[in-house]
């Protein structure tokens, strides 16, 4: 599928439920599907978090979910 026009209906939030929009997020944060559901389940799914997590960071000084 030509994910070129697609949109997420949220682009603030990860929707791990939509394998459309878990493609999107894996081409636009570089990183396989297993690796952004890790994210996700680490920091959540603000998508600001999320690439934090994969940078290796805690956004704005906010420590990881326990796990």
């Amino acid at each position: 599928m030509d994910l070129s026009s697609f949109r997420p209906l949220d682009p603030g939030r990860i929707n791990l439920m939509d394998p459309i929009e878990v493609q999107y997020w894996c081409r636009e944060l570089a990183c396989t599907e297993d690796d952004l559901e890790k994210a996700v389940d680490q920091a959540g799914d603000h998508i600001a978090a999320v690439r934090a997590q994969l940078e290796g960071a805690s956004p704005l000084g906010q420590s990881p979910r326990p796990g």
